[in-house]
């Protein structure tokens, strides 16, 4: 199994950063620019973690079981993905001024959309 790891720093701080993470509502695509807002499904929610299916751009879609349990840290599991197998997961570990997101996981033959932050909307994020 692939492990990648992305390391970013950012002036927006952990709580900010999960807070926008686990918006599911309208605004999600100006964060996300490959999100699309109406093919996002929230199946089950709790105080700190939610279950989600979502499609991005190039019909990719992925059902993702969201953790934000632990301080500055959100995990992303895959649950079932026409893009990404079983098991694979995003894991974002906030620790000011750096954000690290790693994903492990096996790719099948679909390539998955980027998802990247419209930096011209700052004020959109929660």
């Amino acid at each position: 199994m692939a492990t990648i790891h992305i390391r970013q720093s950012t002036s927006v701080p952990p709580g900010r950063f999960i807070a926008a993470l686990t918006n599911f509502g309208p605004g999600r695509g100006k964060i996300f620019a490959h999100s699309h807002e109406d093919s996002v499904t929230v199946n089950a929610r709790g105080d700190d973690w939610a279950d989600v299916t979502e499609g991005s751009a190039g019909g990719f879609c992925e059902r993702l079981r969201y953790d934000w349990s632990q301080p500055n840290v959100a995990r992303l599991t895959n649950t079932g993905s026409n893009a990404w197998s079983a098991e694979s997961d995003w894991v974002y570990t906030l620790t000011p001024p750096t954000v690290t997101a790693g994903r492990t996981s096996t790719w099948s033959p679909c390539a998955r959309a980027e998802m990247s932050r419209d930096d011209s909307a700052p004020d959109s994020w929660p």
